[in-house]
């Protein structure tokens, strides 16, 4: 399967790499995320936090509303509305105060971004990304450049991956499936092995990129029998069928499990051994699959996980576990199976893969939300004041 989607910008909403800024560390005074009930007569919204916390947010009767586009930094471009054009699912910053309790806001600056203008700004990202974008595995890294090899029908071919003026770099923490714990990295810190996703203008022989953005990380494919589960650690225990040595599949909240049914697998096989690179019909099989849990999973079963790599190279944290592959990792005519050179499509950063959960949901292991918290406030008793936020 081919590499092109395998880094693609953590799945979920994808817009966050729009804007300069990330989500910050929670306060009292405010409030990120989704809105869950809108209350017009008692002018409150429940928010579900990007932490998972739910809180009622009461708009003061001096409070200011105010939409923003995706991408957008500065607030005096936002549009003035009114707390009845704010919808279920948006994206909503409240500033003000804590309530009383300390579980409400009374807020006096309330800015959304709303979902349809996140559809719109995602499918614009997808397209691009799609146009403007490569994946592959690092071969040889430089002070100034990379060079990374990118899967095609013909073959591995070799792109060197530049920086653009101002580019954005990003690296997965360590052990890490989920987008927000990418922290702003530098070329310097991508090594040989890691892979990389990154979107900009090619040269016309396509060989040089100049990149707009750059996302890596260490992952890993690997095919392999299950030996044991342990349900209460959420862990399977496998034998890796390239080293021969065990490891331990770690799976969480965020980790997409699915079972391919007979004939999908038996369809997937040749197009995997024959390496062919514009492929998505691929992922779209695997992604339709019917999901299953660690459950239902035994002994003896084959599986292909692809996770992240941590400092315990004897674990992996699956983003996605595929069972239901014998005919894909069998060699023919033989009994012998073996991943050989198929990298798992994940869709890793990718924000647009469908594996992500609703808007404003935070556990999803590469999923991302729009980010708000580029705007901070200050206020005195006549004005608001809005300013970047200070990271």
């Amino acid at each position: 399967m081919r590499q092109e989607r395998t880094l693609r910008l953590a799945c979920g909403l994808v817009i966050v790499l729009s804007f300069p800024f990330f989500a910050q560390t929670p306060t009292p005074d405010r409030a990120l995320g989704a809105v869950t009930k809108v209350d017009i007569g008692a002018r409150l919204l429940t928010v579900k936090t990007d932490a998972g916390a739910e809180v009622v947010v009461a708009a003061q009767p001096t409070a200011s509303f105010r939409r923003v586009a995706p991408g957008e930094t500065d607030l005096q471009k936002a549009a003035i509305i009114a707390l009845t054009d704010i919808s279920v699912d948006d994206r909503v910053l409240a500033r003000g105060r804590a309530g009383a309790n300390g579980n409400g806001l009374a807020a006096t600056l309330i800015v959304v971004m709303s979902q349809g203008d996140i559809a719109q700004k995602e499918a614009a990202d997808r397209a691009d990304w799609d146009r403007r974008g490569v994946v592959g595995v690092v071969t040889m890294v430089g002070a100034h450049q990379i060079l990374i090899n990118v899967r095609t029908a013909a073959g591995a071919s070799p792109v060197v991956i530049k920086l653009a003026p101002n580019a954005s770099v990003r690296r997965y923490a360590p052990g890490s499936v989920r987008f927000t714990d990418a922290r702003p990295s530098a070329l310097g810190e991508i090594q040989t092995g890691d892979q990389v996703r990154a979107r900009g203008n090619r040269t016309a022989d396509g060989s040089t990129m100049n990149a707009e953005e750059v996302v890596s990380g260490t992952f890993r494919t690997i095919a392999g029998v299950v030996v044991s589960l342990d349900l209460q650690q959420d862990e399977v225990r496998i034998n890796d069928l390239d080293t021969k040595k065990p490891l331990v599949v770690k799976v969480n909240a965020g980790s997409s499990l699915r079972r391919l049914q007979p004939q999908v697998a038996q369809a997937i096989a040749p197009r995997v051994r024959g390496g062919a690179e514009r492929s998505g019909d691929l992922q779209q099989m695997i992604e339709s699959s019917p999901s299953i849990t660690l459950a239902d999973l035994k002994a003896g079963d084959p599986i292909v996980v692809s996770g992240a790599v941590g400092a315990n190279t004897q674990q992996v944290t699956a983003i996605m576990l595929l069972t239901g592959v014998e005919p894909i990792l069998r060699r023919p005519g033989t009994q012998e199976m073996s991943l050989g050179s198929w990298t798992l499509d994940i869709g890793i950063g990718d924000p647009y893969r469908p594996q992500r959960k609703p808007v404003g949901a935070a556990d999803s292991p590469l999923c991302f939300a729009p980010d708000l918290s580029v705007y901070t406030s200050t206020t005195n008793a006549t004005s608001v004041q809005i300013e970047p936020a200070v990271t």
